[in-house]
């Protein structure tokens, strides 16, 4: 059967009449704060002690926007006898927030936990130059970012937390015994 001739523009019609009648919301937005989703994305925050300096998120970085600058230094041995290690220590992490194109593959790949989506998006400049932010900023943002969602009651419990459960439990059960009892004639035999 052969469509109607027209009713495709009386179907766009309809729903152009439909939308004309809804009431319209208009947010004022710098005097009332949009309601963000809770794990909505803004920027990257920067958990800086958990950056190792290892550089995947720069080379991963589609656009190339992270900049690091580290050095290496030396770690004395920890035991006597031992050898020394040698660490690198993070000088300079920057994102150009001008090129990023807020992709997350930077964040996926840490395997430290080191960077984070912040719901943070009041960060515009009237400069392009200024965009590029520091980790002194990126660490505020860190601040700023919500915790985690909780596990699904019927999930299956992490492998570390009971691994650390069993253990707490075993010292538990060891502290609690009552210590064996002593000789009351005090003699061995």
């Amino acid at each position: 059967m052969a469509p109607i001739p027209g009713s495709g523009l009386a179907k766009g019609l309809a729903v152009t009449l439909r939308t004309m009648t809804k009431k319209t919301v208009t947010e004022q937005y710098p005097d009332a704060q949009p309601d963000l989703p809770p794990r909505s994305r803004g920027v990257i925050g920067l958990f800086e002690e958990n950056c190792t300096v290892c550089m995947l998120c720069a080379r991963e970085c589609p656009d190339w926007c992270i900049y690091i600058d580290s050095h290496k230094e030396t770690v004395p041995a920890a035991t006597p006898g031992g050898r020394e290690r040698s660490r690198n220590v993070l000088d300079r992490f920057a994102i150009d927030f001008s090129l990023c194109m807020y992709c997350g593959i930077c964040i996926e790949v840490c395997p430290f936990d080191a960077l984070f989506w912040s719901p943070e998006f009041e960060y515009a400049e009237t400069d392009i130059r200024e965009l590029t932010h520091e980790r002194d900023k990126l660490r505020e943002w860190m601040w700023t970012v919500p915790a985690p969602p909780a596990l699904d009651p019927g999930a299956e419990e992490p492998k570390e937390i009971a691994a650390a459960r069993k253990t707490a439990e075993k010292l538990a059960a060891a502290q609690a015994e009552p210590p064996a009892p002593a000789d009351p004639q005090g003699e061995q035999s």
